[in-house]
């Protein structure tokens, strides 16, 4: 498999866009037609575009497969030294991740990259494979640019994945990029047996990640988030660090709907475990402020429909969670950013508050397969503004020029 060329100057005339200055035909086309003419189901469309993706990962190697990935790569990628950077022994040679949810089961663990992301998060995954909950669960709100989802951890479980990973590993076939393995609870599993759960599918997959992600902040599995109180964390926590024993990176991931006191406990209890980093945040279950009032597909008022949603609406309160949580543990516990991400803007922004990496999901889906490139030019381009050689640099700049 190719990879992008790295540039390794920082110059106005690297920065600047070639082949998007072109119309964007996502944007002006086909963008319209999936989100309004043709009343594709959304979760139908999902379903096309990974058989697609999965169709490519397995013909990679040949053709017609090699060459359509190769112009993937022309089309989408971009790599600049200054955006490369080492977080937990793992080298990411960008900060722009695909975020938990798109590839639920790793059908495309093999192509991302030629996407140009820097890291996948694949899952979530759970011990026990299931089917999720009744359709419709997944809605485009284009008028707020967000997605609403209860989609409830569909996927064909944790056996799988690993027995998937792993034919790639032995195959030589493994992913380029770093890989993210996002952990959840099984619904069959009692909330008084999460740890438990959580340990079958983290010593199944423990061999084939890059870091693991403890999921306790879904909103569409009953009871998850009950997880995130102390008590119920800390068991969780104790549970797979004693198996982990420091070899892999666990990070948390955690709801925007909580109050700054429970975050604060939150960040005590996962700095006394040593985990790796905090994702922030999850989908909001919050309903204020949106211009949709009538749900997609079922034509029922918003305020009544089940699930979390992400994109735009969420830009703020994640960022004003990153800050807080950087701010709180003095920049020590490297973070995740994600939540309405949409513009290079919007990538610096949650930068600059705390995080180290950023991911991307919904904004993809509005945007375009463009818009990982784009962004990764953004930042290159604000890092020759302020006067900083590598991503790194930014990191909370907030907090270094007040």
């Amino acid at each position: 498999m190719t990879s992008c060329k790295t540039d390794f100057s920082l110059s106005r005339k690297n920065i600047r866009l070639t082949s998007a200055q072109v119309v964007d035909i996502y944007q002006v086309a086909i963008r319209p037609l999936l989100f309004s003419g043709l009343r594709v189901d959304p979760e139908q469309a999902h379903t096309q575009v990974m058989q697609g993706l999965q169709w490519l990962e397995r013909e990679q190697q040949r053709l017609p497969g090699e060459w359509i990935d190769q112009r993937l790569q022309q089309l989408f990628c971009y790599a600049h030294i200054s955006l490369q950077q080492t977080l937990w022994q793992v080298e990411f040679n960008n900060p722009v991740g695909l975020a938990a949810g798109f590839d639920k089961d790793g059908l495309a663990a093999g192509v991302w990259s030629s996407f140009g992301f820097g890291f996948a998060e694949l899952g979530t995954v759970t011990l026990h494979s299931q089917p999720g909950n009744p359709r419709p669960r997944l809605f485009r709100l284009s008028a707020d640019q967000a997605i609403l989802n209860r989609m409830g951890f569909n996927n064909r479980g944790a056996a799988a994945l690993a027995e998937k990973l792993h034919h790639q590993k032995i195959s030589g076939h493994y992913p380029s990029i770093p890989l993210g393995i996002n952990l959840g609870k099984s619904k069959v599993t009692p909330i008084e047996e999460a740890a438990v759960d959580y340990l079958g599918s983290f010593r199944l997959l423990k061999a084939l990640g890059d870091y693991f992600v403890v999921n306790v902040s879904s909103p569409n599995t009953p009871g998850l988030r009950s997880l995130q109180s102390s008590e119920q964390l800390e068991l969780l926590l104790q549970t797979l660090q004693q198996e982990n024993q420091n070899q892999h990176p666990i990070l948390v991931k955690i709801a925007p709907d909580l109050e700054w006191e429970a975050i604060a406990t939150l960040l005590e209890l996962v700095q006394r475990y040593q985990v790796a980093g905090i994702i922030a945040t999850n989908t909001t279950i919050r309903r204020d402020g949106l211009h949709t009032q009538i749900t997609p597909i079922t034509g029922r008022p918003l305020s009544e429909e089940a699930g979390g949603i992400s994109g735009a609406p969420l830009r703020q309160a994640s960022t004003d969670i990153i800050r807080f949580i950087y701010r709180e543990t003095g920049g020590t516990l490297p973070i995740i950013g994600v939540g309405g991400i949409f513009t290079p803007e919007d990538a610096w922004e949650k930068i600059t508050a705390g995080a180290s990496l950023i991911q991307i999901y919904t904004g993809w889906i509005y945007e375009g397969p463009w818009m990982v490139k784009r962004i990764l030019q953004g930042l290159v381009e604000q890092l020759y503004r302020h006067g900083l050689s590598n991503i790194s640099e930014a990191v909370g700049l907030d907090f270094k020029n007040p």
